[in-house]
């Protein structure tokens, strides 16, 4: 018989940026179930209010901080106000993201270096400003990249590009932060069912029918949700992966394997 799996985080300080909604949301509630203390970085003001108050019906405590991730004055503060308020971070969730379906020719400059900003250097900002503590507590970082990342995707090629690099970025800072005992990995996903992927939805011609087909292109026959994600993210943070660093973990429900099999996946 399987031994259980016991993974616990009590009166941990944990960082989600993003957190308000989809993936970020589903692990911020997730630690507050494991008796963490939770922080979100988010412009979305309602909905993370929202997300709070079922942080801290877990028992625990939250903390809300209205910031754009990907402007480093923002990014300072938001540290400065996580530090007083619980004097330190153990684990930071990279989770903020926007998309962009539009092949090269049909993308502004000023998207492109949009979409970077928001994707990519929020992620450089953020661990910037995290691992100081991190070093100290031996801490974790998870970046939410994608499958797109790896093997690309029609019409989506800045997106693509964000992912792709926060994969190098993940490996590069692991290598660097190791010596600290700071572990750093990212997640690759197929289709989750989060407000990103219903944007993308409405871009097709037929969003029920497009749906259909993502679902069918993951042999598990599903998209994901995104507490199956948040479920990844606790693992990696925990001592039960202690000596995983510098993965792209793929949680794709077998979408790789579809040669053959039906629509050719088109990753979230």
């Amino acid at each position: 018989m399987w031994e259980e799996i016991e993974i616990g985080f009590e009166k941990q300080s944990i960082v989600i940026t993003g957190g308000a909604n989809g993936i970020g949301r589903a692990a911020a509630i997730k630690f507050a179930n494991k008796g963490a203390n939770v922080t979100i970085i988010d412009l979305n003001e309602e909905a993370m209010a929202t997300t709070i108050k079922e942080v801290e019906r877990r028992g625990v405590k939250g903390l809300a901080i209205k910031a754009d991730v990907s402007n480093e004055d923002d990014v300072k503060r938001a540290y400065q106000q996580i530090n007083e308020k619980w004097g330190t971070v153990h684990i930071l969730l990279n989770s903020a993201a926007m998309i962009m379906p539009k092949n090269v020719e049909d993308t502004t400059s000023e998207e492109w270096d949009k979409i970077f900003q928001v994707n990519t250097k929020s992620v450089f900002l953020n661990c910037k400003y995290a691992l100081p503590e991190l070093k100290v507590n031996r801490g974790n970082i998870v970046n939410m990249a994608s499958m797109n990342g790896l093997i690309g995707q029609k019409s989506n090629t800045a997106y693509a590009g964000t992912k792709g690099a926060i994969i190098a970025m993940t490996k590069a800072m692991a290598i660097d932060y190791a010596p600290y005992g700071v572990r750093i990995n990212c997640i690759c996903a197929a289709g989750v069912a989060t407000s990103l992927l219903e944007q993308w939805f409405l871009t097709k011609d037929d969003p029920k029918k497009a749906r259909e087909e993502l679902a069918k292109a993951h042999m598990l026959g599903y998209i994901a949700k995104p507490e199956e994600l948040a479920d990844t993210v606790l693992y990696l943070t925990s001592n039960k992966a202690s000596f995983i660093t510098g993965q792209a973990i793929q949680v794709e429900g077998g979408a790789s394997l579809g040669y053959g099999a039906g629509p050719k996946p088109e990753w979230n």
